[in-house]
């Protein structure tokens, strides 16, 4: 019995303490495990000096610079089109030609009416030359009291009536004239020649099809004659971006129909009034209409196409660049402030404030440590942005992944360089 109790207080000792020892081990393993440190895998890049170009993207339409609307002033049936849409045409060729009937009509009745005008004009100074002398003797005569002065007041209130129906005769002579010249012009105008060298890029009616005239209502837009010598692609910018271009402003202009063909422009002119789309609405947009002379259009290029330019606004030479991911946002707070939970609202409230502030940064490896710089930066294009002060050109930044630049990285935060067909320089002290 006593061997027997033996064994199973030793039994018992054994797995107490083989529990012991696991329980030792797991602790081991927590503490160890809980010591090891995060490595966080990045891609690095060289900072270099390079040439920056901003630029500014836009869409819009292919316009001629100049083109000419052609709207009919006169009422009338097209009796002559000799041009067809697409045909080029010479300053002063014939474009339409509107049945003038009823305007040769009215020609020929303000002619009439004319010459009764001056009809009556002759008759009428006939008149008043013979009581304007009249006139005249009866002043003499009663100079000389041969006669009466109510002679003398009927002569005159004869000679001033005559006066007035000669000078009447003379303004219906004048009136005739004005609408003989009137109707002249509407005559003329159912003639119409091209006001400028150019293509008819639109003709909206045909031969035999009645028009109307601008007297009550816009005329008939009979075509559209355009210069097609002066190409301008009309784009509209975002107002965040429109205040960045200016007159004279170099452009790339890419068009839909011309694949990945480049024109070269300049910017001609900026709009001063926005063009507001989904007014009121969450989707609410305000552009500007930007003017971009081609400055080696291509006889191919049609008004309508789709475009989208590029305009440059600003370029620097050999500055200090980085990708534009290495730059990320941080807030510039205080650790010391933020471990404090004794503080009072006020002290809190300006810590707030404090923790608010933005810095823009970077991060370089020193000894397989990440290291945060501030920076302060200038233009970019699609690629890299301009770094005018925090670093000095010698660096290797972080250039990914975006996750580690924008959340992961901290001061003295180990990683490993991962760059792909490059020399990864993580392991040796920044120069």
């Amino acid at each position: 019995m006593a061997n027997g109790k033996k064994k199973k207080s030793k039994k018992k000792i054994f797995i107490f303490g083989g529990i012991g020892v696991l329980l030792l081990a797991l602790v081991l393993i927590a503490i160890l495990g809980g010591s090891k440190e995060e490595i966080v895998a990045v891609q690095t890049e060289k900072v270099q000096k390079r040439d920056i170009t901003q630029t500014v993207a836009a869409t819009g339409k292919i316009n001629p610079e100049f083109k000419v609307p052609i709207t009919s002033e006169v009422t009338g049936e097209i009796v002559s089109l000799p041009v067809e849409e697409g045909d080029k045409v010479k300053k002063g060729q014939l474009l339409i030609k509107i049945k003038g009937d009823a305007y040769v009509a009215q020609k020929e009745r303000a002619e009439a009416s004319l010459q009764s005008a001056n009809a009556n004009l002759t008759m009428r100074k006939a008149e008043l030359d013979k009581i304007t002398q009249d006139y005249n003797r009866m002043k003499e005569l009663h100079n000389k009291n041969l006669a009466s002065d109510s002679e003398l007041e009927t002569a005159n209130s004869n000679y001033l009536t005559t006066k007035a129906l000669y000078q009447s005769a003379e303004a219906n002579v004048l009136q005739s004239e004005a609408s003989l010249k009137e109707i002249i012009d509407q005559l003329n105008k159912t003639t119409i020649y091209s006001p400028i060298d150019g293509v008819v890029t639109q003709l909206n009616v045909e031969l035999g099809e009645r028009v109307l005239g601008s007297g009550y209502s816009m005329g008939t837009d009979i075509m559209t004659v355009s210069d097609l010598r002066n190409i301008e692609a009309t784009v509209e910018v975002d107002e965040n971006d429109v205040v960045l271009i200016s007159v004279g402003d170099t452009a790339k202009i890419k068009v839909d129909a011309f694949g990945d063909r480049v024109f070269k422009g300049a910017v001609t002119q900026i709009g001063n009034s926005a063009v507001t789309t989904g007014l009121g609405t969450q989707e609410q947009v305000v552009n500007f209409e930007v003017r971009i002379k081609l400055l080696e259009p291509d006889d191919a290029l049609r008004p309508g196409m789709s475009c989208n330019a590029d305009v440059e606004t600003e370029t620097v030479h050999q500055v200090i660049s980085v990708p534009i991911q290495s730059v990320t946002a941080r807030s510039d707070f205080n650790m010391e402030q933020k471990k404090d939970e004794e503080e009072t609202e006020t002290v809190s409230a300006n810590n707030n404030k404090t923790n608010k502030k933005i810095q823009e940064i970077v991060f370089i490896i020193e000894k397989s440590k990440a290291k945060k710089l501030n920076v302060e930066t200038g233009i970019s294009d699609d690629n890299y942005i301009q770094i005018k002060s925090g670093l000095s050109g010698k660096e290797d930044v972080v250039s990914g992944s975006y996750r580690a630049i924008s959340r992961e990285l901290n001061d003295d935060v180990t990683v490993r360089v991962e760059n792909k067909g490059k020399n990864a320089p993580g392991n040796s002290e920044n120069n």
